[in-house]
């Protein structure tokens, strides 16, 4: 199983939402590093309300969504304790024309993973587990390549994402979904370590699933009904939920959608309870915007009643790991806590989290010193998420500058691009035409196995070869020969895109492997899976 992270420190650093852009004087003014490359400045002048600041964001919002294709995205803002702002914007669903608003439902993805480390905040509170317990404390069942670390991976570990297990599938997070945490883990004990224990930071969905078996285990209830009672409920977030299969038709429920061969179309909602702790929550803006008050203020407390002690609340947002600067004398820190990205904008400490998972994006960021929380959800996965938070934060932190963010991100865009687009044409030019199997069709047919992914099936079907990945009805792919004894394997779920398969022969000329390369992370999903520069390749034997 080879793996490839060229570039991943940087993409780790753009698609979690550490975007930043130091100002010299709000920083200097707190004795913090900064920057004075922008040419901006704070406002003196008298407090205006959030809706005199952001009287031209309906605007910035329409030009946004017209460029990038966005069918609908809405926008909360809490400031001292309130809800000073709540807008949708656009359509729930293309082709229909029920409006989004403040209390349309999106799935926020991972901003779930700061709701999980709540949760187990509660439980720490109650004395029913610590931060430093060990996994194997709580499940005796837990197991991983390496027995050492088998023993000695705590509850933190997991929450900050330096077990070392890294993505297993990319951000589709669709693992063996019809099987349970205990029975995933029986397979992911094989996985090999990205980085050493301890090491660095490993984004894992799955050891955020292993969390919320920690929850169940540590309360008796499981994860999704814990958060519901001991957060959704006192929270007053009425529209939440915690999977996909709770969201009724007649829901105000946004779709998600993609853009795919450069249209932008519905796609249908996948199910992936089996990491619900991850990434599964939906909720509203309104819903969300009671979730960022918990966190501000007073943290832990919400109209009047703590939920969680100031001394959890503390903890989570605690920097646990430190991520590299360009440059350490003047660059502000870049850390994660349990479930949030910590850095500053402007001067300003923030703590903040980006989710995105099938046709939903979103972006979270609390302002602490200001008491200041904004949340960003859309229903197109696309990067203008973090154009509206920092035009938002400029306008309710009283920050001018020349820079126009949609301008700045939607170019940004459009270079990235062209650039995937150049490496992608030069790998379709690389095909080799007419380049014959080794073998007939029939030969590749067979049943395939790796001690990580399991089974894989090879089939004829209508004179071609097709693919299925766990019995999993969703994970069937039509494969195109491509040449020599590699195919494309197009999905047919086209939101999944395609991925690249080739068979290896033995000796006798007989085939006798499978290998599946897994984009873990792609460089635009609108260019497609291919080109990535951080992907899994994965030899399942044949059987």
């Amino acid at each position: 199983m080879h793996v490839s992270v060229r570039f991943l420190p940087l993409l780790l650093v753009l698609f979690s939402g550490f975007l930043f852009f130091p100002h010299k004087g709000a920083a200097a003014e707190r004795g913090e590093p900064g920057s004075s490359a922008l040419s901006l400045a704070v406002s003196n002048g008298p407090v205006s309300t959030a809706a005199d600041r952001l009287s031209a964001l309906p605007e910035f919002m329409e030009r946004g969504m017209d460029d990038w294709g966005i069918p609908g995205m809405a926008v909360a803002v809490v400031k001292d304790g309130e809800v000073v702002y709540a807008s949708g914007f656009g359509i729930r669903k293309l082709g229909e024309d029920a409006p989004v608003d403040e209390h349309t439902v999106f799935g926020v993805a991972s901003l779930t993973k700061a709701m999980l480390s709540a949760s187990i905040g509660i439980l720490v509170d109650e004395g029913k587990l610590n931060w430093d317990d060990r996994v194997r404390d709580h499940l005796p069942w837990f197991e991983l390549s390496d027995p050492w670390v088998s023993e000695n991976v705590t509850v933190m570990d997991l929450l900050t994402h330096q077990v070392g297990i890294g993505r297993l599938t990319g951000n589709r997070i669709r693992f063996m979904p019809d099987r349970d945490p205990e029975t995933i883990m029986q397979y992911v004990k094989h996985m090999p370590f990205e980085q050493t224990f301890r090491s660095g930071y490993v984004y894992s969905n799955v050891m955020y699933m292993v969390a919320g078996e920690v929850v169940k285990a540590a309360s008796g209830m499981p994860w999704d009904e814990f958060l519901a009672e001991r957060l959704f409920t006192p929270l007053g977030m009425t529209g939440a939920s915690t999977s996909i299969t709770q969201i009724a038709e007649d829901d105000k429920a946004a779709w998600p959608h993609q853009e795919i061969h450069g249209e932008v179309q519905t796609i249908a909602r996948r199910n992936f309870d089996n990491v619900g702790p991850s990434a599964s929550v939906n909720a509203s803006v309104s819903d969300m915007a009671n979730w960022m008050m918990l966190h501000l203020g007073d943290p832990g407390v919400f109209r009047g009643e703590r939920l969680i002690s100031e001394r959890v609340m503390r903890e989570i947002h605690q920097p646990r790991q430190a991520f590299g600067m360009s440059d350490p004398f003047t660059g502000s820190v870049t850390a994660y806590g349990m479930g949030w990205g910590l850095n500053y904008y402007e001067g300003y400490r923030i703590s903040r989290h980006s989710g995105a998972t099938d046709g939903m994006t979103s972006i979270l960021t609390l302002v602490p010193e200001e008491q200041l929380g904004v949340i960003v959800t859309s229903n197109l996965f696309c990067n203008f998420r973090p154009a509206v938070m920092n035009y938002i934060l400029d306008a309710m932190l009283g920050i001018e500058r020349e820079r126009d963010w949609h301008t700045h991100y939607f170019e940004g865009y459009l270079d990235t691009r062209a650039a995937a687009m150049e490496r992608r044409d030069s790998i379709e030019s690389a095909r080799v035409a007419d380049a014959p199997l080794s073998l007939p069709l029939e030969a590749y047919a067979g049943e395939y196995f790796h001690k990580v992914y399991d089974d894989a099936i090879i089939f004829e079907e209508d004179g071609h070869l097709v693919m299925q990945l766990w019995d999993d009805p969703e994970m069937i792919a039509d494969l195109e020969h491509w040449h020599y004894d590699t195919f494309r394997a197009v999905w047919r779920n086209p939101a999944m895109r395609e991925k690249f398969i080739h068979f290896d022969l033995d000796q006798f000329g007989q085939v006798k492997q499978l290998n599946v390369k897994f984009t873990l992370r792609q460089i635009l999903i609108s260019v497609g899976i291919y080109p990535t520069d951080y992907y899994r390749i994965v030899e399942y034997d044949r059987l």
